[in-house]
C-alpha cells in the first residue's frame, strides 16, 4: 500500500504527540533556557488546543519568526551557557516548533527521527538506571508515534501493544550487539563545559565546603578487593592547594600546567612500595578532570595521569561515569626530599594579614624547637580551647584566621584546615591544604562504598624531614566522632542543611524500610554502572572467552550468525510467518492414544468416522454384529438407563471409554459431574491400553467388511 504523505494526521497520532512531546523534552529541561523553556510550553499547550479543536494551526510565518528570534536570543548567550548546551536548545526548538506547525504524515516522521535523536542524546548525559528505563519509555512513545499513521482505525491499546512488541523484540539484537561490537572510542568528544560543573571546585574558600554539605548528590562509589578500611582511614585525595591570597587557596601554577600537559603525555610515578589495597571507583559525572584517591594512589588506566602532587588525573573531562582501577600504598613516603621551589611555595603567605595568628604561630615556635612536638600542640591547641565545629560559622572580616581563631572559634573544617596550615607555615614548616572527602556508606549487600557531595571534606598536610608529608586533621581535635564514625552519624539532618531537601538520605535513613528501599535501589544503579556502563574491552573479552572458549573470529563469526538466526526466528514467530506445533489436548492425546493401538490390531479408523461411529465399527469388527444401542453414560451416572449386553470385553470398553470422551468433548457439564466422567475415563484409558495390547491382530479382510 502506497502511502499518501500529505494525508492529514489522525487524532490518534496527534494525541500519542503530545504524548511524545512531553516525554522527549522533560529529561532535558536542565539543559533548557527559560526563553527555549517558554516556547516549549506555548508550543505545547497550542498543540492541546489543537487536539481538543479550540484553535488552529498557527500561520508559517509567526512559526518562522519564533524560530528566528529563539536562534538569535541562543547566539548572544552562547558564550554564557556554553556551545554545546545552546546547540541542544536549537534542536529542542527546532523539535517544538516543527511540532507546532506540522500537519501531514511527512511531517509526524521527521518530528519521530528528531524524537529518536533527542533520546540518543539525553542518554550521553543519563546513563543511570532509572534515566534508561525512562529513555526506553520515551522510545516506545515515539516508536507509537510512528506507527499510528499506519494503523489507521486502530485503537490506542492495539497501538501500545504492537509498540512494546516491537521495543521487546529490538533488545535481543541490541544486547547481542552490545556483547559483540569492539569498544571503539568515540568518533566525536562533547565540549567541556564552563557550567553545571559539580562538586569540589579548583579553588577553596572559607564557605565552599561548607556549600557541598547542602547536596546528597552522589560523588562516586568504591569496591575494595579485600576487606572495608576504617572510616578514619577514607581521605580520599582529590586537590591539593598550596597558593593562599587570604581569602582563598588554589593550586599552584606549576601544578596547572603539568595538568595542562596531561591532555597529550601521560604522567607516571615510580611504582607503589610496600603494603597496598586494591579496588575499584566508579565516578559519577563532574565535568571536571579531577579523581580520587587513597594516598598514595596508582592508577594503570591509559587516560589517568599520576601527578607530582600524588594526585590522580583524567585526560578528559568526567562528563559520563567513569570507572577506574587503583592501587594504593598505604604508607609509602610522599616527597622525601622537597625542591627550594616546592618549600617556597609551601612556606609562602601574604603580608600584613592575620597578625595575632603570626604571634601565636611565633609562639609556639619558641616553645617547641622542633617541628612535630610543635605540630602536635598546634593541634592540641584547638581541643584545648572553646572550638566548636558546625556548618553554619559565623561571618568574617578581612582578617579570615585572626576572626575565626580568637572572635568566633566555630567553623567546619575549612577553617581550621586554614589556619593550621598558616600557623605551620608562619612558623616555618612547608604546609598545605587537601581537599576530597572523607567517609563513605557502605551498602552491606554489594559490598561497596558509597561517598556522597556532602562527605566533602579538607585536611592538611605538613612536610617533616625523613618523614614526608604528613596528614594533620585538625577537625579531628574538635569533632572526632565526624571523622571516626562518619558525617551521617556525626550531623542529624537540620544540621548538615539537607533539611531544604525533603528526600534527603538523613531522613530516609530514620525509617528502615524506606531506607532498605534505598539501599536496594542503589545496588541495582551500582551493578548497572559496573556491567553496563563499565562494560569495557576486558569485560567484554572476559565475556567471550567465558560463553566461546578461546576467541577467533570465525568463532565470533558463528556465533554472531547463530544469534541472528535465533533472533531471525523469534521475530518471524512473532509476525505469524513460523508456526510452532501447539501442544495437545490431554482428552485428545489420550483418545489419540487409543486409536494408534487399534491401528496395530488392523483396526483402522478413517477419516470420516467420528467417535460414536468408529466405537461402532470397533464393536462389528469385534462382534461381527453392530451393537442395538448405546447407554447413555450420562444418565447412568445419574441413575437413568441400563447397560446393553456387550459380547466381546474390548468393544464394552471402548463404547464407554468413546462415550466418556463425547460427554467431555462436547456436552455441558456441570463441575462436579465434569470430574467423575474425568476420573471415569482416565480409568477406562488405562483398562484399554492393557486389553488392546493382550488382544491378537484382526485379519485384515475382516477389519474391512
Amino acid at each position: 500500500m502506497v502511502v499518501n504523505h500529505q494525508e492529514n494526521i489522525s487524532r490518534q497520532t496527534l494525541f500519542w504527540l503530545l504524548l511524545a512531546n512531553v516525554a522527549i523534552i522533560s529529561p532535558m529541561f536542565d539543559k533548557l533556557t527559560l526563553w527555549t523553556a517558554g516556547i516549549c510550553g506555548i508550543c505545547f499547550l497550542w498543540r492541546i488546543g489543537i487536539y481538543f479543536g479550540q484553535v488552529a494551526k498557527p500561520p508559517r510565518y509567526l512559526v518562522t519568526l519564533l524560530a528566528v528570534g529563539a536562534a538569535i536570543t541562543l547566539a548572544l548567550v552562547s558564550k554564557e551557557i556554553g556551545a554545546l548546551k545552546a546547540l541542544i536548545n536549537l534542536l529542542i526548538l527546532g523539535y517544538a516548533l516543527k511540532y507546532i506547525e506540522s500537519r501531514s504524515q511527512r511531517d509526524a516522521k521527521a518530528i519521530v527521527l528528531v524524537g529518536y535523536f533527542l533520546i540518543a542524546l539525553t542518554f550521553i548525559y543519563h546513563q543511570g538506571i532509572l534515566n534508561t528505563t525512562h529513555l526506553l519509555i520515551n522510545t516506545l512513545i515515539n516508536t507509537c508515534v510512528l506507527l499510528s499513521l499506519y494503523l489507521q482505525g486502530g485503537q490506542l491499546k492495539q497501538t501500545a501493544q504492537l509498540g512494546i512488541k516491537l521495543v521487546l523484540l529490538s533488545l535481543p539484537l541490541a544486547i547481542l550487539l552490545f556483547i559483540t561490537i569492539p569498544r571503539l572510542p568515540p568518533l566525536w568528544m562533547v565540549p567541556e563545559l564552563k557550567s553545571a560543573q559539580t562538586g569540589l571546585s579548583s579553588e577553596v574558600s572559607f564557605g565552599d565546603i561548607g556549600n557541598l554539605t547542602r547536596s546528597d548528590e552522589l560523588a562516586f562509589r568504591v569496591t575494595f578487593d579485600a576487606d572495608v578500611p576504617v572510616n578514619g582511614d577514607l581521605y580520599w585525595r582529590t586537590l591539593v592547594m598550596e597558593n593562599y591570597d587570604g581569602k582563598r587557596w588554589t593550586r599552584s601554577d606549576e601544578i596547572k600546567t603539568i595538568e595542562e600537559k596531561t591532555l597529550f603525555s601521560k604522567l607516571q610515578r615510580a611504582g607503589p612500595s610496600g603494603p597496598t589495597i586494591g579496588y575499584s571507583i566508579i565516578a559519577e559525572p563532574s565535568h571536571q578532570h579531577w579523581l580520587f584517591a587513597l594516598d598514595l594512589g596508582f592508577s594503570t588506566n591509559q587516560d589517568i595521569a599520576e601527578l607530582p602532587d600524588f594526585r590522580l588525573y583524567s585526560a578528559k573531562p568526567v562528563d559520563q561515569k567513569l570507572q577506574y582501577r587503583v592501587t594504593s600504598a598505604i604508607n609509602q613516603m610522599l616527597d622525601p626530599e622537597l625542591t627550594d621551589n616546592q618549600q617556597r611555595i609551601n612556606l609562602a603567605l601574604p603580608n600584613k594579614i592575620n597578625p595575632r595568628t603570626r604571634r601565636l604561630a611565633q609562639e609556639f615556635s619558641r616553645n617547641y624547637p622542633e617541628p612535630l612536638p610543635r605540630l602536635q600542640a598546634m593541634m592540641r591547641y584547638f581541643s584545648n580551647q572553646a572550638y566548636f565545629y558546625t556548618l553554619r560559622p559565623p561571618p568574617v572580616g578581612p582578617q579570615q584566621i585572626d576572626d575565626f581563631l580568637f572572635e568566633n572559634k566555630a567553623g567546619f573544617c575549612v577553617h581550621y584546615a586554614s589556619a593550621f596550615v598558616f600557623m605551620a607555615r608562619a612558623s616555618g614548616i612547608p604546609a598545605r591544604m587537601v581537599a576530597g572527602y572523607q567517609g563513605g556508606e557502605l551498602n552491606p549487600k554489594a559490598g561497596y562504598l558509597s561517598v556522597y557531595q556532602y562527605m566533602a571534606h579538607a585536611w592538611t598536610e605538613v612536610w617533616l624531614a625523613d618523614r614526608g608529608w604528613v596528614r594533620f586533621d585538625p577537625t579531628a581535635m574538635i569533632a572526632p566522632d565526624r571523622i571516626l564514625d562518619g558525617f551521617d552519624a556525626f550531623f542529624n539532618e537540620e544540621e548538615s542543611l539537607l533539611i531544604t531537601n525533603p528526600f534527603n538520605n538523613l531522613k530516609i535513613k530514620q525509617i528502615p524500610w524506606l531506607n532498605e528501599l534505598r539501599l536496594s535501589l542503589a545496588s541495582v544503579d551500582y551493578h548497572w554502572s559496573l556491567w553496563v556502563l563499565g562494560f569495557d574491552d576486558k569485560k567484554q573479552k572476559q565475556l567471550l572467552t567465558e560463553l566461546l572458549g578461546q576467541i577467533t573470529l570465525l568463532k565470533v563469526a558463528i556465533f554472531m550468525l547463530s544469534m541472528l538466526i535465533i533472533i531471525g526466528g523469534m521475530i518471524a514467530y512473532s509476525a505469524g510467518l513460523i508456526r510452532l506445533p501447539q501442544k495437545q489436548d490431554p482428552l485428545d492425546k489420550r483418545y489419540k492414544a487409543i486409536i494408534k493401538l487399534f491401528q496395530k490390531k488392523n483396526i483402522i479408523r478413517h477419516d470420516a468416522m467420528g467417535p460414536t461411529h468408529f466405537s461402532e465399527y470397533v464393536s462389528k469388527v469385534l462382534n461381527n454384529q453392530l451393537p442395538s444401542s448405546h447407554s447413555n453414560l450420562i444418565s447412568k451416572l445419574n441413575g437413568q438407563g441400563q447397560d446393553t449386553h456387550i459380547p466381546n470385553q474390548v468393544a464394552k470398553d471402548f463404547a464407554l471409554f468413546s462415550q466418556h470422551y463425547v460427554a467431555l468433548k462436547y456436552q455441558d457439564l456441570h463441575q462436579e459431574t465434569r470430574q467423575k466422567v474425568w476420573r471415569l475415563y482416565l480409568k477406562q484409558a488405562r483398562k484399554l491400553k492393557l486389553s488392546i495390547f493382550k488382544m491378537s491382530p484382526v485379519d485384515r479382510d475382516k477389519s474391512n467388511t
